[in-house]
């Protein structure tokens, strides 16, 4: 009876079995995941497709900020116990209209942002002309690192999860009442999937 059940399960598709798997929702998708080992540790470079809802656009248009955060980790394999983290990293990337010059406001930190905008380590400021480019920036995250090679290892493949979400932890206390619970906020994107370490150009 074991056998048969065991038999049945891998017919079926254990989720972690398979080479790629993915969880979205209904308006966020990972198009994009790939390992580079540069000069100075080991890089990962993602695509998030999404459309931002109408009701996020409103808030963004009130001037309240709201929050992405993109995160990675890398696992070894190890067939005599649970799989090991050997990595992982966060991009935090908050964005803001500003009424007053009437442009958009990107701010991209490893570490969580602050509501005024500012953090520890934030690393790049960008200031768009309209919604769509600064939307743009924040689908493309580029160049993530992730350690040393050291820590990332040189095997053929790594077992990599990624998630990238809007995240509304950090708005306002009245907003995160109101917000919790309604679909438009719900706005997630997960894929996990074995990639080679490709050497950047």
């Amino acid at each position: 009876m074991a056998a048969w059940l065991a038999i049945l399960l891998l017919l079926c598709g254990i989720p972690g079995l398979s080479q790629a798997q993915t969880n979205t929702s209904r308006n966020a998708s990972v198009t994009q995941l790939r390992l580079e080992q540069g000069d100075d540790g080991v890089y990962l470079t993602a695509g998030v497709q999404f459309e931002l809802p109408a009701l996020v656009e409103e808030t963004l248009e009130k001037g309240i900020a709201i929050y992405f955060v993109a995160e990675a980790e890398v696992y070894r394999e190890r067939w005599y116990w649970t799989d090991q983290k050997v990595a992982q990293a966060a991009r935090h990337m908050r964005l803001a209209y500003q009424p007053l010059t009437r442009r958009w406001r990107l701010n991209v930190s490893p570490q969580p942002i602050s509501n005024s905008g500012f953090g520890f380590g934030v690393s790049l400021n960008q200031n768009f002309e309209s919604l769509s480019d600064a939307l743009d920036a924040v689908r493309r995250i580029g160049r993530m690192r992730l350690g040393s090679l050291a820590e990332v290892g040189d095997d053929a493949l790594h077992a990599v999860n990624f998630q990238f979400r809007l995240d509304t932890s950090q708005l306002p206390r009245p907003f995160q009442i109101g917000v919790a619970g309604q679909a438009d906020w719900n706005v997630v994107a997960e894929r996990s999937a074995k990639l080679p370490l490709e050497k950047a150009p």
